[in-house]
């Protein structure tokens, strides 16, 4: 068995292959211009280590956030949006509202279709699926002639009501597309995103259509490489909601990999808080460029159907573009190795959420970068070291590091000593990313201190000890093979596949017949899905009920029992749902109906078993292999702690300050924290009070 991870950051492409021995990676620079090139230089260093070939590749499972990058960038296609007469403005009107109410200088995010490329057809359907004008030939290929004039690479259609009936949208479809051609990518919101609410379903599609060639053609590049090495095994794409999918599936609906990548490290949290016994985890990965915080629940991660991209003022809710996939709840936090260290112009301290990135990275990287980022102040702190970062495949120049933190923070504030400054940088990120975990679980009714922290990526482990003491978390979890822990997700990761339909009607008035004649239609249909990426442990279903009071906008969701009649699990559905709207607001309301807003569908193969490479051993810790500098910023003085490694730390706690030093990653073990290994490899470290 071989099987090969591929997670492209901002910063960092990270690759891992499991075998019959577990996990072994590598991990270099991210190549931006073309991702492709990264993800295959490294499996050819991963596959050589191996002595092994392309050919000996069972799968490949790829995670990236391109998609997502080319609608912060606006690098998408030129892309056209042909909408019900009258409703052109939609993408522009937004929700009609501001989302700061005080701003006076409020910047809306530009649609990513301009308004000449924003087209009216006279088409109508009810909101019951009645169709009361249908599309006209003729003006169908009026429009198909203005849109290839403009030179359009993509055509999104969206028609009010589609949801219900997308007649329409499929007539006009067949009809452009026969027109444009096939080099002309076509989608239609019925197909991307069939649920109610106008605006969010033309946004998806908008979305979908506008990063689908750059996408498809990536995805092909790639494809095409890893078959000319000679590999013959399957593809899959990390979703956005922590599944895997066939590279085609992904290529038709491109939007539902925006958050592929980050979504792989809440997936190896999720099971490794099943390893640990972690009823409730706060995932918390920190990667070159950002960190990611998602809360997980008995194994199970935190999910939503809506998110936002591409935010303009300043990572403020509903400043963003809406995408209605079903994705993993997270927050990013612009607190990654490269965000870069600033004073502005009243002397404060700033951390990101500009990134140095790969190009031309951190100023130790010596690559053209001379600004102070967080890993300038870890190394000049010596909570990194020069030798052996990212496995040695990255030279780091402390000098070069030390002199941008004095340039940047240590001179322009004044301070006593460059490991002041540096100290504050780290202090001032801890401080960030454990603020948006605090306001996040307030936003979810959490409270955070009851969670422990399990951290990955590869500064998941310098930073948890603090950020824990800043949330009165006693408990961090660091995973075996952390440092390329996304990656490492996918591999833990199901085939799946989630589709939603929209109800609106009252619980007590609900067709029951016609509803769970819907609901096996489309569990039909994603169940095709699935089978396609020809998955070869069992397939489970999984249905789940979207409920509000009528006349509110708020859903909560629950689990619609799929082995009893949909009439006999009603009264269940009503307690769960009152039990949920209590817990969230404090009391319930009287005398208001209970309407079921949509149902999802989600068709997931069972997770297989995994190898775990170097368990721990069950005896007393090894001495330790070196020592070396370390400031404690408590304290204000520099002295010498003990570097251990991982894997011959044992089972029995040690106490520090010390440091656990790896290829991929480094835990940091500050005053007052205990640390030890378990049997699987992970490192646990506690309060020592």
């Amino acid at each position: 068995m071989l099987r090969i991870a591929i997670d492209i950051g901002g910063t960092f492409t990270d690759i891992v292959a499991e075998t019959e021995s577990g996990l072994h990676s590598v991990k270099i620079l991210t190549t931006p211009d073309a991702p492709e090139t990264a993800a295959l230089q490294g499996t050819a260093e991963l596959l050589h280590r191996l002595q092994k070939s392309h050919a000996d590749i069972d799968s490949v499972v790829h995670g990236t956030t391109l998609a997502t990058n080319a609608l912060i960038e606006r690098r998408g296609a030129k892309t056209a949006f042909i909408t019900t007469a009258g409703f052109r403005d939609v993408l522009e009107m937004r929700y009609e509202k501001r989302f700061d109410q005080y701003a006076l200088n409020i910047e809306l995010p530009q649609p990513l279709v301009a308004r000449p490329q924003r087209f009216g057809l006279n088409e109508r359907v009810l909101a019951d699926g009645t169709v009361l004008t249908q599309p006209v030939e003729t003006e169908i290929d009026a429009l198909c002639a203005t849109l290839q004039a403009q030179q359009v690479e993509a055509v999104a259609i969206g028609f009010l009501h589609a949801y219900r009936n997308p007649a329409n949208e499929q007539t006009v479809a067949n009809r452009v597309q026969s027109q444009l051609g096939p080099t002309v990518t076509v989608c239609q919101s019925a197909q991307v995103a069939g649920e109610i609410r106008e605006y969010e379903r033309f946004s998806t599609v908008v979305a979908n259509a506008y990063v689908r060639p750059l996408m498809t053609r990536y995805l092909e590049r790639l494809q095409t490489e890893f078959r000319q090495q000679g590999f013959n095994g399957s593809l899959l794409m990390m979703l956005s909601d922590g599944a895997l999918t066939t590279v085609e599936n992904a290529m038709r609906f491109p939007i539902r990999l925006a958050e592929g990548g980050p979504a792989g490290g809440v997936a190896l949290a999720a099971f490794v808080a099943k390893q640990t016994d972690s009823k409730k985890t706060l995932s918390l990965d920190i990667g070159g460029t950002t960190a990611k915080i998602c809360f997980i629940q008995h194994g199970k991660p935190q999910t939503t159907r809506l998110f936002e991209v591409a935010r303009s003022w300043r990572d403020v809710k509903g400043s963003g573009l809406p995408v209605r996939v079903p994705t993993v709840e997270l927050v990013e936090i612009g607190a990654g190795g490269g965000s870069i260290a600033s004073v502005d112009a009243l002397d404060r301290l700033k951390v990101g959420p500009r990134s140095a990135g790969s190009e031309p990275g951190p100023a130790a990287y010596q690559r053209g970068g001379n600004q102070a980022t967080i890993t300038d102040a870890h190394l000049t702190l010596g909570n990194l070291t020069a030798d052996g970062f990212a496995d040695g495949m990255i030279a780091l120049s402390p000098d070069a590091a030390a002199q941008a933190v004095k340039n940047d923070i240590q001179s322009p504030l004044n301070l006593a000593s460059i490991e002041q400054a540096a100290a504050g940088i780290v202090e001032l990120a801890d401080e960030t990313m454990a603020n948006a975990a605090r306001v996040h679980g307030v936003e979810l009714g959490l409270d955070v201190a009851g969670f422990d922290l399990l951290v990955s990526g590869g500064g998941g482990g310098l930073h948890a000890a603090r950020i824990a003491e800043k949330l009165g978390i006693r408990r961090v979890i660091v995973p075996a093979h952390a440092g390329v822990g996304s990656a490492v997700g996918f591999l833990r990761s199901p085939v799946a596949f989630e589709s939603a339909i929209t109800v609106m009607e009252p619980l007590n008035s609900i067709d029951c017949t016609a509803l769970e004649d819907r609901l096996q239609t489309t569990r039909s249909e994603i169940s095709r899905i699935v089978d396609d990426a020809n998955v070869t442990t069992a397939v489970t279903i999984e249905t789940i009920a979207e409920l509000r009071y009528r006349g509110q906008g708020l859903e909560l969701s629950m689990p619609l029992p799929s082995d009893a009649p949909l009439e006999d699990a009603i009264p269940e559905l009503v307690h769960l749902f009152e039990t949920q709207y209590k817990k969230l607001n404090g009391f319930v309301l009287e005398n208001i109906e209970i309407e079921l807003a949509s149902v999802s569908v989600c068709a997931r193969s069972v997770t297989p078993a995994s190898t775990q490479s170097q368990p721990a051993k069950t005896s007393a810790p090894d001495p330790a292999i070196h020592t070396r500098q370390y400031y404690d910023p408590k304290a204000k003085d520099t002295f010498q702690i003990p570097e251990h490694s991982r894997y011959s730390m044992g089972t029995e706690a040690l106490t520090g300050p010390l440091v656990v030093p790896e290829a991929q990653t480094t835990t940091l073990v500050r005053t007052g924290w205990n640390i030890k290994n378990t049997t699987l490899g992970h490192l646990v470290m506690e309060r020592a009070d």
